[in-house]
């Protein structure tokens, strides 16, 4: 953030050092109280679930970037070789078409025991605010903006940690340990195709963290997206069509949150605001047939059960770097690392480049998972040979266990950015297709 703060105001969080808007009378990164120093343990208390955000110096965030000098034209998107496939297929029978999830499922709280005191989170009938008390200090109510009333700590929001499953697809999301905020969504559904044949549906999206609202665009984007594929695909259109359509709605759908034209902001004469903005990255699993589609950074990643034969990247950046490589200006080694590699070059927002999707179709020949994600996670496992080092041998039968390994080595890399990540098993089993 860029705030131009009263000489009187503080300008950084005592505690945590995040930055301060003028009008902040609590830290956005740990709750603390401003009106005054908070004592040294402040950083040491709170539960441990309860993560802070530590801002740390030179943090990578997707950042927009001009357009490095256009790659040789080519005849289309990036296609990975893939061998000649072996038929594989799903067997007949299939959930409702709609259903799904969006975002994901927050943890549910448990129930206390009688007579035992509420627990962190609990909510208190007739309480004003939210009615749920701080995790944090135990004796304070929240108050509708997710602050304690008591000690002042923010609350871990619906969005930091989210993880559903379903039948043949499963999906992670959480914060990480740096941003204040998750940015990251994604959706999933199991839907049955128009000959009751089952199929998976995934999309994952990464909010612009230089641009206004990620956090909205994201959700859009993935709710616009799943939309039209949980409709599309039983009617019997190409997933190709559909993965394309999908993304051109989700586009549609990040472009209606930009706000009229405007001025600069009052407490800050030099600040703009810029449309809201997201990458995207969707996946589709259709009998013996995998297809994805994205726009930016988000990737697709092929890891085969029988960990002898070759993964792959299935996406190719919509990035400074990736377009140095396709340039022969720069090798891969020499454009990665360079401090403008992440810098995204195809973006979903009102203030895009014109919006064109890439998309691809492969017959796998074997057994094995497709691994959806955002940067969060592949910036600890970039290449397609470490994916597959970091994915569990029973990926394929346990998927959501999966993806909250792959989330848990992003965590213990660092956690930089939000993580979120989707398994979708291929090929779909038969008793796959069961109700969720």
């Amino acid at each position: 953030m860029s705030q131009v703060p009263r000489p009187s105001q503080l300008t950084a969080c005592p505690a945590c050092r995040e930055p301060l808007d003028p009008a902040d009378n609590f830290c956005g990164g740990c709750g603390a109280d401003l009106s005054a120093v908070p004592p040294p343990a402040l950083l040491d208390e709170g539960p441990a679930d309860y993560r802070l955000a530590l801002p740390e110096p030179g943090a990578r965030t997707a950042v927009r970037a001009p357009l490095a000098p256009p790659a040789p034209p080519g005849d289309g998107p990036h296609r990975p070789a893939w061998p000649p496939g072996a038929e594989a297929s799903a067997g007949p029978g299939a959930p409702d078409p709609r259903t799904g999830a969006v975002l994901g499922v927050p943890p549910q709280a448990g129930h206390a025991a009688p007579g035992a005191p509420p627990g962190p989170g609990a909510v208190r009938p007739g309480a004003g605010g939210t009615g749920r008390s701080c995790g944090s200090c135990r004796s304070g109510m929240i108050d509708k903006d997710g602050y304690c009333e008591h000690c002042g700590h923010a609350q871990p929001r619906e969005r930091d940690h989210m993880e559903h499953e379903l039948p043949g697809v499963a999906a992670v999301s959480d914060r990480g340990l740096r941003h204040h905020r998750n940015e990251d969504a994604y959706a999933v559904s199991a839907i049955a195709l128009a000959d009751g044949a089952p199929a998976t549906v995934a999309v994952v999206s990464d909010g612009v963290s230089s641009a206004t609202r990620p956090d909205e665009a994201s959700a859009a984007a993935c709710a616009a997206a799943r939309e039209l594929l949980v409709t599309a695909l039983p009617q019997g259109e190409d997933p190709r069509e559909a993965t394309h359509d999908a993304i051109m709605r989700a586009a549609e759908a990040v472009n209606s949150l930009a706000a009229p034209a405007r001025g600069p902001l009052q407490h800050d004469p030099h600040r703009h605001e810029n449309a809201p903005a997201c990458t995207i990255v969707t996946a589709v699993v259709t009998g013996d047939l995998l297809t994805v589609g994205w726009v930016g950074d988000s990737r697709a990643y092929w890891v085969p059960e029988d960990r002898s034969t070759q993964p792959a990247r299935l996406t190719e950046d919509d990035s400074w770097a990736a377009q140095m490589v396709a340039a022969g200006l720069l090798s891969e080694a020499e454009a990665y690392a360079d401090e403008r590699a992440h810098a995204i070059t195809g973006w979903l927002g009102a203030d895009a480049y014109e919006v064109e999707p890439h998309t691809a179709s492969f017959h796998p020949d074997r057994k094995g998972v497709v691994i959806v994600c955002t940067d969060g996670l592949w910036n600890y496992a970039e290449s397609a040979e470490l994916m597959a080092e970091v994915t569990p041998p029973d990926a394929r039968t346990r998927p959501l266990e999966c993806a909250r390994q792959l989330l848990a080595h992003a965590l213990d890399g660092g956690g930089h950015d939000n993580v979120t990540v989707a398994v979708l098993p291929f090929p779909l089993a038969p008793e796959g297709a069961g109700s969720a």
